[in-house]
């Protein structure tokens, strides 16, 4: 069976780099899109910031202690979509095996593509030149036959780079990789491997399935096949959403009952509207509370019937509430987010193979 051959193409800062197009102002400097506010946080930083430590998700405050120079700019998100609208045409133009996975990136099978190319690499090169010159903004890809190393891959030499993971090279580009690179691993998984010792994918790779499913469950067994170089999932050109949420950052922290129920109910009235205008089924009602000290913890529970309504979801929002104490730990943030159960919906899947098992042919 030949490899697959898949292309994860993301956009450069693409917020920010939107906003340098707009407004020539803007180009060459440290700018983050957000709010100017007390408690806001930097949705994306151009390239100019990066290099004064300013990166997503990072509190406004301190990326203008980071960076006296930097540039806050309000978001313009009917624009983002525009864009993105933009660049997904020119993928069609190769495949119509797309898989949007944010307004900004998307992966690509083109192992069956439409120009007939024989290199996938020669795919996504097209793919970046036609943007940037039809868009006049950058894009990074990756190439390789499964859709963790086409994500690695982009990570790889950006902004504006191209990198090819070819199977025969797979493993020896996984032994060095930092462990916290691998799809899955957030800041908590990380620090429990590096509690064990563990700094880099080749080190995982000595860690048996057992023990790994032993202390990590069902993800121990992902973690076994992604340093393998291992990834079964399929390129979903039906894209069903998972969730729907939204969440609210308060101005002065919060640690009376009124006022949480108070604050609670618009968030509820939030969702309800994403709900709709998403046309979401989902049974699962998250609650999620992050404290003034930063420190946050989630609520979650599962109905029969799906939660579309603000008389469905009030009252379990209140439920799940009570079940916080935030009396001497007060609240900073309140979210809530409807999600799929597991059996709510099927995905599809396909053959795997072994990195050892691929053929090495051109990539």
């Amino acid at each position: 069976m030949q490899p697959r051959k898949i292309i994860h193409v993301d956009m450069d800062a693409f917020f920010a780099s939107v906003e340098q197009l707009d407004d020539p102002s803007l180009r060459g400097k440290p700018i983050a899109v957000g709010f100017d506010m007390p408690r806001s946080v930097v949705s994306t930083a151009s390239y100019e910031a990066r290099k004064w430590g300013v990166h997503s998700a990072q509190p406004m405050a301190t990326a203008k202690r980071l960076c006296p120079s930097l540039v806050i700019v309000e978001p313009h998100f009917d624009r983002y979509k525009e864009i993105s609208a933009q660049v997904h045409e020119i993928f069609a133009q190769y495949t119509h095996l797309i898989e949007p996975i944010s307004i900004d990136e998307a992966f690509l099978d083109v192992t069956a593509n439409k120009v007939g190319a024989t290199l996938a690499m020669d795919i996504a090169q097209a793919i970046r030149s036609q943007i940037k010159r039809q868009l006049h903004l950058t894009a990074s890809a990756g190439v390789s036959y499964n859709k963790l190393l086409a994500k690695i891959a982009s990570d790889y030499r950006k902004p504006d780079g191209l990198t090819v993971i070819h199977p025969s090279r797979a493993l020896a580009f996984l032994e060095r990789l930092p462990v916290e690179d691998l799809w899955g691993v957030g800041p908590k998984t990380a620090k429990r491997f590096h509690d064990m010792m563990i700094f880099t994918v080749g080190q995982l790779r000595e860690l048996s399935l057992q023990y790994l499913t032993s202390e990590f469950g069902k993800m121990g067994a992902i973690y076994y096949n992604y340093a393998r170089g291992i990834d079964e999932r399929p390129v979903t050109v039906d894209y069903v959403r998972k969730s729907i949420g939204c969440e609210n950052t308060f101005m002065t922290d919060i640690d009376k009952k009124s006022a949480a129920i108070i604050e609670l109910y618009h968030t509820v009235l939030q969702l309800v509207d994403r709900i709709a205008r998403h046309d979401f089924e989902g049974r699962t009602l998250t609650l999620k509370v992050k404290f003034a000290d930063f420190t946050q913890i989630t609520r979650s529970i599962t109905q029969a019937k799906v939660l579309r309504d603000k008389s469905d979801i009030l009252p379990l929002a209140k439920q799940l509430l009570r079940k916080v104490d935030y009396t001497h730990h007060p609240i900073r943030l309140l979210g809530l987010s409807v999600s799929r159960s597991e059996g709510d919906h099927n995905e599809g899947t396909e053959p795997h193979w072994h990195v050892g098992e691929l053929p090495f042919e051109p990539y």
